[in-house]
This record gives C-alpha cells, sequence and structure tokens, in this order.
C-alpha cells in the first residue's frame, strides 16, 4: 500500500535546518535547466512578477553552489494540506507507517519520502519545461512508476496534474479519495474542504495503521465517513453533512 501526496508552493523555513544533501543524477538535470533561466523568463515560467521570480532565482542559485539548507519534506511544505496533518509528537508506529507508506510528488526530487531533506524551490508539473526533448512528466515517469511497481493498493491525494506524470496502467490502479460535503441536500465539492480533508485523512491512517481499503472505508474523522452509495470502481468518497 502507498499513499501519494502532491508537494506543495507554500514554505516554511522556520524550522530546524540540516546542510545541503546531495542530489540526484535526475534533480541535477532539472537542476541545469532551472539554473540557465533569467529572472525575465522564471517571471514568465512561474507567472510571477519579476520581484518574486527574483526570489526563485536566488533558491536555485543557493542549490547550484550547495549553500541552500534542507528540512524534511513534510515539514518544510505547507500549503493547507500539510497544515491540517499531525506533524508533532508523532508515536514511534505513526512515523513507521508513514516512511512505509506516504510518497510525495515533486518535480525536482522525484517520488520522496516525507522524511527527506529537500531545500526550498518551487516547481510543479503545471509549467511547460523540458529537460533535453522531453516534458517534465515525461522525464520522471519511468522513475515514478517503478517506485509503485510492487503494490497492489494505491490511494491518490493528488491532483491530476500530479497523477498525469504516471503512465495510464499505473493511474488505473489507483484508488482516488474525494471529500464532499452535504448541504441542504446539494453535494459540494470545494478546493478547501479537499485539502483539510486529505491532510486529516493522512493522519488518521496513520494513527490507525490502516493497511487495506475496508480499513480506510471505515475511517470516520471531522464529522466526515465514507459514503457507499457514491462510491465508484476507482473513487472513495468520504461525505459530511453539514446543516
Amino acid at each position: 500500500m502507498k499513499i501519494l501526496l502532491p508537494n506543495a508552493k507554500e514554505l516554511n523555513t522556520r524550522i530546524d535546518n540540516h546542510p545541503f544533501q546531495s542530489l540526484s543524477s535526475e534533480s541535477q538535470a532539472v537542476l541545469a535547466v532551472m539554473e540557465a533561466m533569467t529572472v525575465q523568463e522564471l517571471a514568465a515560467f512561474y507567472k510571477l512578477k519579476p520581484e518574486k521570480a527574483e526570489l526563485e532565482e536566488n533558491r536555485w542559485h543557493r542549490i547550484q553552489t550547495q549553500q541552500a539548507k534542507t528540512y524534511p519534506a513534510w515539514q518544510l511544505y505547507d500549503g493547507l494540506m500539510y497544515r491540517y496533518m499531525k506533524r508533532r509528537d508523532l508515536s514511534e508506529s505513526e512515523i513507521d507507517y508513514l516512511q512505509d507508506k506516504v510518497l510525495i510528488a515533486t518535480g525536482f526530487y522525484g517520488l520522496i519520502s516525507p522524511f527527506e531533506l529537500i531545500s526550498p524551490h518551487r516547481l510543479d508539473f503545471q509549467g511547460s519545461l523540458k529537460i533535453g526533448q522531453q516534458s517534465l512528466k515525461q522525464f520522471w515517469r519511468k522513475k515514478y512508476d517503478a517506485l509503485l511497481a510492487d503494490d497492489d493498493l494505491i490511494l491518490s491525494l493528488l491532483s491530476s496534474e500530479f497523477e498525469q506524470v504516471f503512465s495510464p496502467s499505473v493511474q488505473k490502479r489507483m484508488i482516488r479519495i474525494v471529500f464532499m460535503e452535504s448541504v441542504a441536500g446539494k453535494l459540494q465539492v470545494h478546493s478547501t474542504i479537499s485539502k483539510k480533508g486529505r491532510g486529516r485523512l493522512l493522519s488518521k491512517l496513520a494513527e490507525e495503521n490502516c493497511s487495506n481499503l475496508e480499513e480506510v472505508k471505515n475511517l470516520c474523522f471531522d464529522g466526515f465517513s465514507y459514503c457507499s452509495d457514491l462510491n465508484q470502481e476507482s473513487t472513495v468518497v468520504f461525505l459530511r453533512n453539514k446543516f
């Protein structure tokens, strides 16, 4: 069983840091492309104002010169989903669970453990980036697929942009988790509830040491519970009634 998470744009560097960590050959190839961009090119790539792009240029330069500090990935990422996870005072069992079953999808480091030490950077799969003759998704696909080759259950908490890095055959094996609210009898899905739900679900999975789909479906948290009426073959829906 593997649980897939996306990275996040929001970063928190106000935590304990570690020295620079050596990069894989794949990460070095991505770095070479990012480091070669001018501030203007980075601004266009990220869709940022030039002054904001200067921060990203500095981050890539610090990685290139091995001056960048590193942080555990799931502590550095600080988007809404991550903020709704239990990230402090974990038991040994919870740590072992996260280490064994959770992978974070990134565009720079590949598919990594939540505890892997990484440097602050910004890169997802939305922009148009070529590594040689390949798109960033194509570049990482073989490595991404290989890490899931032996897993019979893949829970996806990813958005479509991250799922598309995997080959279609792997995507077909994924069970997608959806969070919905019933408001005055009308079903609603929106990103804030989904991000919060994903974070809380991950913590609940670790707390309960879930290892199969039936155990996942039995979870209840923050008013959410599995809704069999909305279930589909490759989708598990958690529903919360809001009055």
